[in-house]
């Protein structure tokens, strides 16, 4: 019976990775077409269109031959300017901490509320009483099987002593 049931399981887990393969072929067919088309637009793009110095990437790109001003991302290691701090007006501040607080708060008490609702209650306690079920049958059998090696020590001590 357990041979079958094995059989069964076996057959049921390579189908399973029969259509997993199959998925994972059809979507490496999808990605690979959906790449040849953005590397056939990349190169389209680059063949047409010449990038703009604003729109380099690196931290700073080469300034141009006719005198143009170097293009920096970053400020990072250079001197600040003595630039004030951008800054947020007080009441947009509260407005925004308030409002993150709010949210928090709200998805704190929704998780509370859920957790605390009576089919959960009722789930937790089945499931306690059942594990606590579980727990004092383990133990009496523990304790069964202790008392049972006990006991044959004590025969066993007993029929050395008669021995000898």
């Amino acid at each position: 019976m357990t041979v079958a049931i094995l059989l069964v399981a076996c057959l049921v887990l390579a189908g399973a990775v029969a259509v997993l393969a199959a998925g994972l072929r059809q979507l490496r067919t999808g990605m690979t077409a959906e790449l040849a088309a953005v590397r056939a637009e990349l190169s389209r793009l680059e063949t047409t269109e010449p990038l703009s110095p604003g729109l380099v990437t690196g931290a700073s790109a080469p300034s141009s031959t006719n005198g143009d001003a170097e293009y920096v991302i970053t400020r990072l290691g250079t001197e600040p300017e003595n630039e004030p701090a951008p800054t947020v007006e007080p009441r947009l501040f509260a407005d925004i901490v308030l409002r993150e607080s709010v949210v928090k708060a709200a998805s704190f008490v929704y998780g509370v509320r859920r957790g605390l609702s009576p089919a959960n209650r009722n789930r937790i306690w089945f499931e306690m009483r059942r594990e606590v079920k579980r727990a004092r049958k383990e133990r009496k059998a523990e304790e069964r099987e202790a008392v049972r090696e006990w006991r044959a020590r004590q025969r066993a001590a007993v029929r050395e002593d008669d021995a000898a």
